[in-house]
């Protein structure tokens, strides 16, 4: 068995702790805020200008022009502050950010990661990720663990367009929980019922297996 996407963010969740500030990427990433540890308090940030966003609106409360980064409506908080673009980078490049979870196309066994474009598709640009790998003091991917062709997204090198090189902390997939240090990549959490051999099949750089490794 593998997770789905709602097991991944509910894992992802256990990375955020009390007093974070958080950056959610768009996409799987966003879903994370919904599966929150009870008495963790953190403030979500957002790269368009807004420290602080509630839950996501019902279609009757929704606002067009309350919006995170990703386009989505969203909701505000009596905590929640508004500013330009050059105040909320400033918070990202200054260090301010705790925690980024972002979606990725390949994450390398360095922890590179390629999240913003395909080449030769239309892109509308790589909006903060750069900003957020190299500014944020961990990065969490979350991401399937192959491509729709059946290749591994978890590799030895990136051959797509990098977003930043050595950034990324941990990577979250269906199959499993990786940390990233040193150039190796070492397996602390499986799916359930998912083998070691498995994931070492399914992924083209190395997996070393953590002395401790839990079994969900």
């Amino acid at each position: 068995m593998t997770w789905n996407h709602e097991q991944m963010c509910i894992r992802a969740a256990k990375e955020l702790k009390d007093g974070f500030y958080v950056n959610l990427g768009i996409g799987i990433p966003t879903q994370v805020a919904n599966y929150i540890p009870k008495g963790v308090n953190f403030t979500l940030q957002s790269e368009n200008g807004m420290l602080g966003m509630g839950p996501f609106p019902t279609e009757a409360t929704a606002d067009p022009d309350l919006i995170n980064a990703g386009k989505q409506t969203i909701t505000e908080l009596p905590t929640s502050s508004y500013f330009d673009s050059a105040t909320s980078f400033g918070m990202i490049r200054g260090g301010h950010i705790d925690l980024a979870i972002l979606g990725a196309l390949q994450v390398s066994r360095d922890g590179d990661i390629a999240n913003w474009m395909v080449p030769g598709k239309m892109v509308k640009g790589m909006g903060g990720a750069m900003d957020l790998v190299a500014g944020v003091k961990k990065v969490v991917v979350i991401m399937e663990h192959n491509a729709k062709d059946g290749s591994a997204k978890l590799v030895n090198a990136c051959t797509l367009p990098l977003t930043g090189k050595a950034v990324v902390n941990m990577v979250i997939s269906e199959l499993g929980v990786f940390t990233i240090e040193g150039g190796k990549v070492t397996l602390i959490e499986t799916a359930p019922g998912m083998s070691v051999e498995e994931i070492r099949k399914r992924s083209e750089a190395a997996i070393e297996v953590a002395a401790d490794l839990k079994a969900a």
